[in-house]
């Protein structure tokens, strides 16, 4: 007979009423929507309504860690208190699973993870672009060196497009005190994330140009283009923005065997006949390139709600049924890659990679001192329906 893990969800917001839906409908074998927490009592008559009695609902999150109706909590509250329920939460001795971004600050991350890695428990991120068929063949094709060494990688991902009304949507949005940055720190941390895992490498140096409220009456960063260097000698660029219409989904990663390229939906493999190292050691005629084979890689279907993929792989890790694919402690590669960019943009020069921490926390609370953004982050927001986001 099987148990199934009790999972409470704190913060009603958009990510976490979207969990308590799924989760309320059965769609997570093994999981159970157990309780809710939220400091807004609208939420809570909202997930009443929703829900029934059978979901306990409670106005703090360390009364719902400490009363024993939950063995794992979903964490979807702003990202600042991502490390702080977190830590509170695995003290409690529960499962975490965390929206992303994992925190705003690496320095704070790092403590996160300290705690996760002596508390015993699963530790999971909701990096759910990790269970897209796509990018997982593209990390597959890698891995087993099918591309030869990684050269370049280039990622144009400007289809995050946000309008004025999202950002208008909450108090903590769009502001350095609220949310820690723009589309590096809300829409991006998916592409960061991926920009690592699928190749396995992490840049040596970054130099990056933001544009801080191009076209939206924001503070934040929502356009930067980014120059990576790795130790390798492979080099990347990394475009991203929120005002693009219409936006622009294109992964480009090139090696020695050739290239791959993902874009609507699909993988291209451009597989060279001979590796281009070998082809140019070899050729004596002077113009002349590799012959190139087009390749349609056939990409398996997958979950269509991945969100829900990433739920139900936690539910599985937690009950040993499965090795968990999006550990937490991995968030802080992605954070780093953000921090680096914006550090970049502040400073006006290379920053080198690991991250120095506390410069980037000091560089980010002169930000916070010096905001004009004039909002109460208390404020309540309007919860927008996520459907059809990433």
């Amino acid at each position: 007979m099987t148990t199934e893990l009790r999972i409470g969800i704190v913060g009603l917001g958009n990510m976490g009423s979207g969990h308590a839906a799924y989760l309320a409908a059965g769609e997570v074998p093994g999981g159970v929507l157990a309780a809710v927490s939220d400091v807004r009592e609208e939420r809570l008559s909202w997930a009443k309504a929703a829900f029934g009695d059978s979901v306990k609902t409670y106005t703090s999150a360390r009364e719902m860690f400490d009363s024993g109706e939950v063995d794992g909590v979903l964490i979807c509250t702003p990202h600042y208190s991502h490390p702080e329920e977190t830590i509170a939460a695995l003290q409690a001795g529960l499962h975490v699973l965390v929206e992303k971004p994992a925190g705003v600050y690496t320095k704070q991350v790092k403590i996160m993870n300290e705690a996760a890695a002596a508390s015993g428990r699963v530790f999971g991120i909701m990096f759910n672009q990790r269970t897209n068929p796509l990018y997982r063949k593209m990390r597959e094709l890698i891995q087993t060196g099918e591309l030869g060494d990684v050269r370049r990688i280039n990622w144009i991902v400007t289809d995050w497009y946000r309008s004025q009304s999202y950002y208008d949507s909450g108090g903590w949005r769009a502001t350095w005190e609220g949310e820690g940055g723009g589309v590096l720190m809300n829409q991006s941390p998916h592409n960061l994330d991926l920009w690592q895992w699928v190749t396995g490498l992490m840049p040596t140096r970054i130099r990056a140009f933001c544009g801080f409220g191009k076209h939206r009456d924001i503070e934040v960063e929502n356009d930067v283009t980014a120059y990576a260097e790795y130790s390798n000698g492979a080099t990347g660029v990394f475009i991203t923005s929120t005002v693009d219409a219409p936006g622009t989904n294109r992964l480009e990663i090139t090696g020695d065997r050739g290239k791959l390229v993902a874009e609507d939906g699909k993988l291209t493999f451009w597989r060279l006949r001979t590796p281009e190292s070998e082809f140019n050691r070899t050729y004596a005629g002077g113009f002349g390139s590799p012959e190139t084979w087009r390749i349609d890689v056939p990409v398996p279907g997958g979950e269509p709600n991945q969100h829900r993929a990433v739920t139900r792989n936690w539910v599985d890790a937690i009950a040993g049924r499965a090795p968990l694919e999006s550990p937490g402690e991995e968030g802080i590669k992605g954070l780093a890659l953000a921090n680096a960019m914006l550090l970049s943009a502040w400073t006006d020069g290379w920053v080198e990679l690991p991250l120095d921490d506390e410069q980037y926390y000091r560089e980010l609370q002169a930000r916070i001192a010096a905001s004009t953004a004039g909002k109460d982050q208390a404020a309540a927001g309007r919860t927008l329906d996520v459907k059809g986001t990433h």
